[in-house]
């Protein structure tokens, strides 16, 4: 079974009139996800993480501050890029709760794998600074805590957002034992992952170039990232699940249709399968054109409803 992980109050976060990361996104994949054919996934609330979970990736100075910013009215500037609202703490929160959450129901045999349908995204999140539409890393918080809670040694993100994600790279630097894979087009925003950029050789990065298609993000993962991954064996796999290498996607010049994201998936359920008894948690970064994202994550957790005894 799959795991749906999702929040009213990430609706309600709103970083204002015209920004691109807009409460629409997530109505639009819920209603895609309501369509009969996802009547079997296990739908839950995504619960709020503790400031000890979030201490596992972010400094407590910058844990503090956050909280203490978050506006009671009006919206708070963080950055150029992004501003809290009454309910963005909330929702934050709720992101990284999810991981957590779905990591846990995962590791405790509740279903074979997640979707975390949240917002605000997470993967450009330092460990001491907002940046990119991000407050709280959540996918790394999740992979620690994977750690912590669980006891795993070796867990492993792949990011496939167009975007790369610079705050889960130096979350993981000098960690041999977490591994992030990233495809992602360069240049672009944040100006991070270039390939000489390997940490402790657990960093993998594998730059596009603006106008390139499905074939070569393929060639990318099948060559490098995914070999790089199988030597790695993970005792679980995150992803960063970004929708906004899609060629109708506004924000950058990347060209993958759906089914190159129906093929990534199938590909990294099984990894899963082969090295982690197919444990797989996926939560949503970017996506902007709001059809292209509801098919891009409709295919993407349809792959994941496949799974073996799921």
């Amino acid at each position: 079974m799959t795991i749906l992980f999702e929040h009213e109050i990430c609706l309600a976060h709103d970083m204002g009139e015209g920004h691109p990361e807009r409460p629409e996104r997530l109505r639009a994949i819920q209603l895609a996800l309501s369509e009969p054919e996802f009547a079997g996934l296990d739908r839950r609330a995504a619960p709020l993480a503790e400031k000890t979970q979030i201490a596992l990736v972010h400094g407590q100075d910058y844990i503090d501050s956050i909280f203490a910013v978050a506006p009671k009215t009006g919206r708070v500037q963080l950055d150029p890029d992004t501003a809290m609202n009454p309910a963005s703490l909330g929702a934050a929160r709720r992101a990284a709760g999810a991981v957590c959450a779905a990591v846990d129901a995962v590791m405790e045999g509740m279903g074979k794998n997640a979707f975390c349908a949240v917002r605000p995204p997470g993967h450009h999140a330092e460990t001491g600074r907002s940046m990119g539409f991000c407050i709280f890393n959540s996918i790394a918080i999740g992979a620690q805590h994977a750690r912590a809670a669980h006891g795993l040694k070796r867990v492993a993100v792949v990011d496939f957002d167009v975007h790369h994600g610079n705050g889960t790279q130096a979350a993981f630097w000098d960690d041999e034992d977490l591994f992030f894979g990233s495809t992602h087009q360069m240049p672009l925003y944040p100006g991070s992952g270039a390939e000489a950029e390997t940490g402790a050789g657990n960093i993998h990065n594998f730059p596009l170039p603006p106008g390139a298609a499905g074939m070569a993000f393929r060639d990318a993962m099948a060559d490098g990232l995914l070999p790089a991954l199988d030597a790695f064996k993970p005792d679980f796999i995150l992803i960063s699940a970004g929708f906004d290498a899609h060629a109708a996607d506004p924000l950058a010049q990347l060209r993958f249709e759906t089914e190159d994201y129906v093929w990534i998936t199938q590909e990294l359920m099984a990894m899963a399968g082969r090295h982690c008894q197919g444990r797989v948690v996926s939560s949503l970064e970017g996506g902007y054109d709001l059809a292209a994202l509801a098919a891009a994550v409709a295919a993407h957790v349809r792959v994941l409803m496949t799974a073996i005894g799921g």
